[in-house]
């Protein structure tokens, strides 16, 4: 099935995107839990001001661009599968707008007064991880990521390279129960940490799946 040019190179660049993002976020992450940037180490002590400053910047990006990775996925599915794949663009709506407040939240408000050293009237706002509503909220976000991309799974037109893709997509939507349950056990970060492979495994092939879509003339479907 022939999509229009510009669906095919908005799926591979968002796709391509969320794929760098996430595996810079990852990288952050491990600094972090290794101690490198300031916290006390592990998955449970809060980040420092700049700690989070590299954590939470391509974290706030990886929402717009797994918008459009979605939306592209939409335009481009065959059309008895578009009501999967509008359900997956409006849970990946979802993601960003819940994860993108938090962190918009974190950066603009909560860092610069951390920095000065004056978080007393702002306690609610802290993003403590598995002792703050905005944590909880961040691990709402991230249970909805993983409904888009298993809704979408199943939207893949049938292409080359669609089956390697769904089923890393598959694979980051069976986190769901490990990310939407940690804030009742936080010890589910450990499964819940696969993320790290599948989100980034399922851009890097979702990339390569719309790379090999064919185009329709002059970029519109023939």
């Amino acid at each position: 099935m022939a999509v229009p040019v510009i669906t095919r190179a908005l799926g591979f660049w968002s796709a391509a995107g969320c794929a760098v993002l996430g595996l810079l976020y990852v990288g952050l992450q491990l600094c972090e839990w290794l101690g490198v940037l300031g916290s006390a180490g592990g998955p449970r002590s809060a980040s420092t001001a700049s700690g989070l400053v590299l954590i939470l910047t391509p974290s706030l990006l990886l929402g717009s661009a797994f918008i459009a990775t979605m939306a592209a996925l939409h335009e481009a599915a065959p059309a008895s599968r578009k009501a999967l794949t509008l359900a997956a663009l409006a849970f990946a709506i979802a993601y960003a707008t819940l994860t993108g407040m938090v962190y918009f939240v974190q950066l603009t408000l909560v860092v610069p007064r951390m920095a000065a050293h004056d978080t007393g009237d702002i306690g609610l706002l802290l993003f403590v991880p598995y002792r703050s509503f905005l944590f909880a909220v961040d691990l709402l976000g991230y249970s909805f990521m993983s409904l888009a991309t298993l809704f979408g799974a199943f939207g893949l037109p049938a292409a080359r390279f669609a089956r390697p893709a769904r089923l890393a997509m598959i694979a980051n939507g069976a986190l769901l129960p490990f990310l939407a349950l940690q804030m009742y056990v936080p010890a589910l970060i450990w499964p819940a940490a696969a993320w790290a492979v599948t989100f980034p495994a399922a851009m890097v092939l979702l990339a390569r799946l719309f790379r090999a879509l064919p185009s329709g003339l002059n970029g519109e479907r023939p």
